[in-house]
């Protein structure tokens, strides 16, 4: 998946070995975009937006993947039906998920930090020992699912995009051996985002005390926003610095991390996404095609 400034469009390839494209455009309202123009908050913003957008591309690409492009109509239209009751319970199961992950990120390194105060009482020591707890849980995670066959095919695309972004921007034909070249990290990453909430958290936090428990918990939860915000606003300037020789050594601890959410992809997703990215550029010039505006399932998944 790859987006431009008015343009998303995702490509997959199909079980026959077919490329086929999903398109959306982004069609923000326009008191979205004016929010977008304001710092700390367009992080915010952009996040939910991301999200959204995300999503609509996933189910398209995990409901057309297994998919017979020669099946009859009718076998489709019943494939069709059955996915969508599937994703309507994957995506209650998704929203549960992601508040259940955030209280559990934000939540249990407190009450960790917390049983450790006889050795560490004071309030910046608790803060920096959260932090750790905090650290240690996301790499455990990450680490876990990574192992899992779907998501290390995920993480194999994701790095397939990363290594597209840097040959265009490194300005050399995306070729499949050009691109296998290039480096699997990239500064402008959602997973860069991710450590950097947690090291902005540690810094926002020691502004807020730790006693009692109670007013800590409470602090964490309203505060989510707010890291969420500064993080974003991070994760911008360490891109902007990033061909600056001091400087950029500020984003190297969200590169770290994309060594874990990102693998070495093969030959064949590199050709899909060079595809997908070569069919951005040409939507973002020429617009997205009326046959494929037509599409039943982009119909759907608005």
């Amino acid at each position: 998946m790859f987006g431009g400034k008015k343009q998303t469009v995702t490509a997959i390839r199909r079980n026959d070995d077919s490329l086929e494209y999903f398109y959306l455009e982004k069609n923000s309202p326009a008191w979205v975009k004016t929010i977008k123009r304001i710092p700390f908050i367009r992080g915010i913003v952009s996040l939910v937006e991301s999200s959204a957008l995300g999503s609509k591309h996933l189910t398209f690409a995990t409901d057309r993947y297994d998919e017979d492009p020669n099946a009859p109509q009718e076998k489709k239209i019943e494939q069709k039906e059955s996915k969508l009751a599937m994703w309507l319970g994957v995506a209650v199961i998704g929203v549960l998920s992601f508040i259940f992950a955030k209280f559990v990120m934000t939540l249990i390194p407190v009450f960790l930090a917390q049983f450790f105060r006889f050795l560490v009482p004071g309030d910046v020591g608790q803060v920096i020992l959260e932090s750790f707890f905090k650290l240690l849980l996301l790499l455990g995670y990450i680490f876990a699912v990574s192992q899992t066959p779907i998501i290390k095919r995920v993480f194999q695309y994701h790095g397939s995009e990363h290594k597209v972004i840097n040959c265009y921007e490194n300005d050399l034909p995306l070729t499949v051996e050009n691109v296998q070249k290039q480096s699997r990290l990239h500064y402008r990453c959602g997973s860069s985002f991710i450590l950097f909430t947690v090291i902005v958290g540690m810094f926002i936090y020691f502004l807020v005390p730790t006693d009692p428990l109670w007013l800590r918990v409470v602090d964490r939860i309203l505060l989510i926003p707010v890291v969420l915000g500064v993080a974003f606003e991070v994760l911008q300037l360490t891109n902007k610095c990033r061909n600056i020789p001091v400087l950029r050594y500020l984003g190297y601890p969200g590169l770290w991390l994309q060594l874990l959410t990102t693998k070495e992809p093969d030959d064949k997703q590199v050709e899909v996404a060079i595809a997908s990215f070569n069919e951005l550029l040409r939507i973002e010039r020429e617009g997205i095609p009326e046959k494929e505006e037509k599409l039943p399932n982009l119909e759907l998944l608005e």
